[in-house]
């Protein structure tokens, strides 16, 4: 049986860096390799791109860049190649690709940017596309486009430049402390502060523009947070819902990635008629955003039981203890079941 050449893509210039790593991990072992070869291509924080050849396992413990399990290579933007240029010690060598699936988190991998190169090389995206995951990467061009589809979304304004504090005093007062300070691009919670009170709106401003050249300001939304994992295009799949229980801040990179002071429920402790209500907006908004293959749509749910959109990831977590497989796995499906279904979506 022919098996299909999968690029799994990982690492990148990225604050995000780690979990990508540990994400491709997830995949890359619950791969069905009898039909498809993983083609494992990292990147290193410096941006230098390898055929990695070695043990999956020295992806997730980050020692995967090594000059014994390295080879130079990069994708190939000629669609003729449609593949991989390897550099090796015989010379030059070509992979052909039947698809790749970018498992970069963040800056660069979630953005459009890999999946443009992608599409300019003729290889099929497993995943969103170049313009829903710039959209989706833009938390005010999202939060537009999902008040244009009819969702509830949280009132903010967007400063462009640490000089216009000012003027983003008296707008942030109008929305009320505490507030969400936050990069327009970025994942992970990265840069994003919870805002008490206005001594400490220059810091978060200061601390956002550290990620990204945009900044939005925008309101506390009262209530928690519930997610759902998403999967398909024209008749997409939506998990069970889960449930973000905090006791204290908000859910930031350190809880997303440590529990500390959280939980997750799934299912989300919710009754059933607001569970359906909630997945029909996960799809309202999937499809308002362009969305295809997979993601995860976050949503708040407040104590009156409206639903307020918060952002969609286009490339989630493949971890063991990601929200994503694990919303799945409550509907039955197993880590490998939701690995190879995604990918044969876009083969």
């Amino acid at each position: 049986m022919y098996k299909h050449n999968v690029a799994i893509i990982f690492g990148g210039c990225s604050p995000e860096y780690d979990i990508s790593l540990k994400s491709a991990f997830g995949v890359i072992s619950h791969i069905n390799k009898d039909k498809y070869e993983p083609i494992m291509l990292g990147i290193t924080r410096k941006g230098e791109w390898y055929l990695f050849t070695g043990a999956v396992e020295k992806i997730n413990d980050d020692t995967w860049h090594n000059q014994h399990d390295c080879i130079k290579a990069i994708i190939s933007p000629d669609c003729e190649t449609k593949g991989i240029i390897v550099f090796g010690i015989d010379g030059i060598q070509t992979i052909k690709l039947d698809a790749a699936m970018p498992i970069m988190h963040g800056k660069n991998g979630e953005d459009g940017t890999i999946q443009g190169l992608l599409t300019l090389a003729g290889i099929p995206v497993i995943g969103c596309n170049i313009l829903s995951s710039a959209l989706c990467m833009d938390k005010d061009r999202a939060h537009k486009l999902a008040k244009a589809a009819g969702v509830r979304v949280a009132k903010s304004f967007i400063i462009k430049s640490e000089l216009e504090y000012m003027q983003a005093v008296p707008l942030a007062e109008s929305l009320g402390y505490p507030l969400f300070v936050k990069p327009v691009k970025a994942g992970s919670s990265f840069g994003i502060t919870k805002v008490a009170c206005k001594d400490d709106l220059l810091k978060a401003i200061i601390l956002a523009f550290e990620y990204d050249n945009e900044v939005i300001i925008e309101e506390n939304i009262c209530g928690f947070e519930v997610g759902c994992a998403v999967i398909g295009s024209t008749n997409p799949t939506v998990g069970e819902i889960d449930e973000i229980e905090l006791t204290e801040g908000f859910f930031d990179y350190k809880e997303k990635y440590n529990l500390e002071s959280s939980s997750i429920h799934v299912p989300a402790r919710i009754p059933i008629h607001k569970a359906d209500e909630i997945k029909e907006t996960a799809k309202v908004l999937y499809k308002a955003l362009g969305c295809s293959g997979f993601a995860r749509v976050d949503m708040f749910l407040t104590p009156e039981g409206d639903i307020v959109f918060n952002e969609i990831n286009t490339i989630p977590g493949f971890t063991a203890f990601s929200r994503f497989p694990n919303m799945l796995k409550a509907t039955g499906m197993t880590f490998e079941q939701i690995v190879n279904e995604i990918i044969a979506i876009n083969l």
